[in-house]
């Protein structure tokens, strides 16, 4: 069972900087006072977001913190199962979420999803939904269960009555047979593939065993063909060969004869400085009569037998420059000559290095021939290896057989738990026990609030409403208070299979503002009655803004005022 012993809150909605706190286990009944607006329901949200993160009215978790401060929102919830006491601490600017166990915070290791999921699975073992519907009765913002879809419906029943777990065993198991489907036929794919490779090793043997001894002679025969060409093609090499050689004897020459070109080309420039170096003196003595050097006179006789020595003079240069040229013009024909036998050698040369290359493809080419061969003679000698990889995929078949036969019969297993566990399966034989017993609760308190009608849920949770006079009903045809009526046997029906059930026992019942607009005169004594008779281990809180009338009924009173702009509980 969860006691719930003590909440505090601040900077939530309309409370302020300074705790609020509400005992929870002091009283049997307590009355919540105060005007609209005064903080009542606070208490409501303060234990939602305490215990789930979000409040009990739809609000955004920043429109929580007050506004004023606009900070430090803070709420902790205390309370104990069997003898292990709890205190889950939770704030907003900052974010803040601790869960305490004897005063030792839990390990924080995990994300906040993870978190709080420890804390609603393994500690409270009840969720948002069975909190508000066992817990609370509230007005706005409350969907009574009757308003709640098929779903939401069975899903709150399956929560109560701790069957839930057998959804997320179908969760499981649905993951479970999603795996084994794929390995399945993951295993059904690898029988085919290894069946098609005993067949192709099959084939192999088959054909080993007809015409090797033709395709070895083939072969063989293509073996010796490539030898012929590749010596006729070494023999184009050699003679190639020795042509390149015969032709490079013949230009043996050809540094000596770029040696003699330089030389007379040296030799030209030379003279012909020389004949320029006389022409110009010839034109200075005859343009002048005095010598360049020391500015004396020339006679004629001795100018004219200059100019004559240089005249002749460079008549034998010119001579001699001719004779020059003939021997360059020869020159540069042998050196054509090499040349063009030098183009010869390099093309023959090219063309060695293309049969040379066309020499190595086809040895490489009858090397693998040769490989071949080979191997046909092992496969001809005894098929060893083939004969040993059949072996080998045999017995690979014969595992994966016996593998896709388990997971054949493990898929029979699956789809009888499937069976079991889906909504028509275990969970509704064990919905269909506690059919009975629910209605039987409901009619009960529907009696105790003297409302007499004849109230039926369906295993799909469908209600069908009786008159005295056998008049159908929905629960949308009745009034407000008749409905309070029906919330309130609804609600006390979920704690007593709780009860039953030990899946969420807790002495926390808080009805918010049920005296206030629903229920009337008669409706709130029955009411006081019933309350009356809950077991001392409940503690139940009634928040009314209209209960002053009420005020002697209840065990212990708790008033509420704004005091500054900020809720509190008045002194």
């Amino acid at each position: 069972m969860i006691t719930f012993k003590k909440v505090r809150y601040k900077n939530l909605l309309s409370s302020g900087n300074k705790f609020t706190e509400v005992q929870l286990d002091a009283n049997q009944t307590t009355l919540i006072l105060g005007e609209n607006g005064a903080g009542k329901s606070t208490l409501l949200d303060a234990l939602c977001f305490g215990l789930y993160g979000k409040g009990f009215r739809n609000l955004k978790k920043d429109l929580l913190v007050n506004s004023i401060n606009q900070k430090e929102l803070v709420v902790e919830v205390e309370f104990s199962i069997g003898k292990k006491q709890y205190k889950v601490l939770r704030g907003a600017k900052p974010n803040k979420f601790e869960i305490y166990v004897n005063d030792v915070m839990v390990n924080q290791d995990a994300t906040v999803k993870d978190y709080q999921e420890h804390l609603e699975k393994n500690v409270l073992k009840m969720s948002y939904r069975s909190f508000t519907q066992v817990c609370i009765l509230g007005s706005a913002n409350f969907t009574p269960f009757m308003q709640l879809k098929a779903v939401e419906r069975r899903k709150l029943v399956e929560d109560l009555l701790d069957i839930s777990i057998f959804s997320t065993m179908r969760d499981i198991l649905r993951k479970k047979v999603s795996e084994h489907n794929i390995e399945l036929k993951e295993t059904t794919h690898e029988v085919e593939l290894m069946e098609e490779r005993i067949n192709g090793l099959n084939e192999q043997l088959n054909a080993l065993r007809e015409n090797r001894e033709e395709k070895i002679s083939k072969l063989q025969k293509t073996v010796e063909e490539t030898k012929t060409n590749i010596t006729n093609r070494l023999g184009e090499v050699d003679e190639k060969t020795k042509n390149v050689v015969e032709k490079e004897s013949l230009i043996d020459d050809k540094e000596t004869q770029k040696t003699r070109m330089q030389q007379a080309l040296d030799m030209e420039k030379q003279l012909e400085n020389a004949r320029k170096k006389a022409i110009k003196e010839i034109e200075f003595y005859e343009k002048h009569d005095e010598c360049p050097t020391c500015q004396q006179g020339l006679d004629h006789e001795h100018k004219k037998k200059h100019v004559e020595e240089k005249t002749a003079k460079t008549a034998e240069i010119k001579e001699a420059i001719k004779e020059l040229e003939t021997r360059i013009t020869k020159i540069n024909t042998r050196l054509e000559e090499i040349s063009v036998i030098n183009d010869e050698i390099t093309e023959i040369q090219k063309e060695i290095g293309i049969i040379q290359t066309e020499i190595l493809a086809n040895q490489k080419y009858m090397e693998k021939i040769q490989g071949t061969i080979e191997e046909l003679k092992l496969e001809v000698a005894g098929n060893s290896d083939v004969h040993t990889r059949l072996e080998e995929s045999e017995d690979k078949l014969d595992i994966l057989h016996a593998k896709k036969e388990s997971l054949v019969d493990q898929g029979h297993y699956y789809d009888i738990a499937t069976t079991l566990l889906r909504d028509q399966g275990v969970k509704e034989r064990i919905i269909k026990q506690y059919v009975p017993i629910m209605n039987k609760l409901i009619n009960k308190y529907l009696a105790q609030l003297e409302f007499y009608v004849g109230f039926e849920l369906n295993e799909s949770f469908e209600e069908t409403i009786k008159s005295r006079f056998r008049d159908v009903f929905k629960y949308d045809n009745f009034s407000q208070g008749e409905k309070m009526r029906i919330d309130l046997s609804l609600l006390f029906t979920w704690r007593a299979v709780a009860r039953m059930k030990n899946s969420v026992n807790t002495n926390l019942l808080i009805l918010d503002e049920v005296f206030d607009s629903s229920l009337d005169v008669n409706g709130t004594d029955e009411f006081m009655k019933l309350l009356n008779t809950l077991t001392e281990k409940t503690n139940a809180f009634i928040i009314s803004h209209k209960g002053d009338a009420l005020y002697d009924k209840f065990e212990h009173v708790i008033r509420f005022e704004k005091y500054k702009n900020f809720s509190r509980v008045a002194e």
